[in-house]
């Protein structure tokens, strides 16, 4: 049997439901593997119930972190599987998180026929914990526009990516000292080697959690924002704006700030 060219990295903390939805919505058409690492829940997985739910081709691998060490430790100990592996590529998704029918195949069709290209994303709907549509959020598609705003923001939603391995043997891991921020550290990271893309479709639909880290940690994320930004700053007007819009991040209450990104879809 052909061995695939694509492994999923999922993340877990203590989101048993999350991670049902999230790997049951995968589609049968896909061929891939996924690699679930639990970040230290002690609580105990049913490895065959959630193997039973991946309705597509491949095998599901589970690792388990003993204590919790936050996500950016999970994800490293995932890529560590993954590199010992013969994987080309390794795509993301978090518990919750809903795949549109395709995705992954679509992915690797792009980054198989664009060589240039090293990590690609998609468009997103940002669902409420009860699914309802809060917003869709649509990501630049080319290179340069990425570049340009990434001090405004990721421009690369963290569980649609899709990247090449052999991206890590330049980069490294997620960097481990800019917690709740570590994907936009990692954005960084690749941009300053290699040119990147989103695809413009809609390929995977977000939940905003709030217990997700994200929202317990944002005050955090907004300050290792800024950090990141000043640290790869130049006198622009995105990387100005981009300060600011960090600074506004963590003033402003997270109410206020998704109504505004329902408003503005930015």
């Amino acid at each position: 049997m052909k061995r695939n060219k694509v492994i999923l990295l999922i993340p877990h903390y203590k989101n048993l439901n999350g991670l049902m939805t999230s790997i049951s919505s995968i589609d049968k058409d896909e061929y891939l593997d996924i690699l679930i690492v639990d970040d230290g829940s002690n609580i105990e997985i049913d490895e065959n119930k959630v193997s039973a739910a991946f309705l597509g081709t491949g095998d599901v691998y589970f690792q388990y972190l003993k204590e919790n060490k936050g996500i950016e430790m999970a994800l490293n100990k995932g890529l560590e599987f993954i590199l010992n592996k013969n994987y080309i590529y390794t795509a993301r998704l978090d518990c919750g998180d809903i795949c549109i029918k395709e995705r992954f195949k679509t992915q690797e069709l792009f980054l198989d026929y664009n060589k240039d290209i090293s990590l690609v994303g998609t468009n997103v709907d940002f669902l409420d914990t009860k699914g309802s549509l809060l917003y869709t959020l649509k990501v630049p598609e080319k290179d340069k526009q990425i570049r340009k705003k990434m001090f405004i923001n990721a421009m690369h939603i963290h569980p649609t990516i899709m990247f090449r391995n052999s991206i890590l043997s330049k980069i490294g891991l997620y960097p481990t000292n800019y917690k709740a921020a570590e994907d936009y550290a990692f954005f960084f990271n690749v941009i300053k080697y290699f040119k990147v893309a989103n695809i413009n479709k809609v390929l995977v639909k977000c939940e905003i959690n709030p217990n997700g880290i994200s929202t317990l940690l944002r005050k955090k994320q907004a300050i290792n924002r800024v950090k990141l930004i000043k640290k790869n700053f130049y006198f622009g007007f995105y990387p100005i704006y981009g300060l600011l819009r960090s600074i506004l991040l963590y003033i402003a209450p997270l109410s206020i700030l998704i109504k505004l990104k329902s408003i503005l879809k930015n």
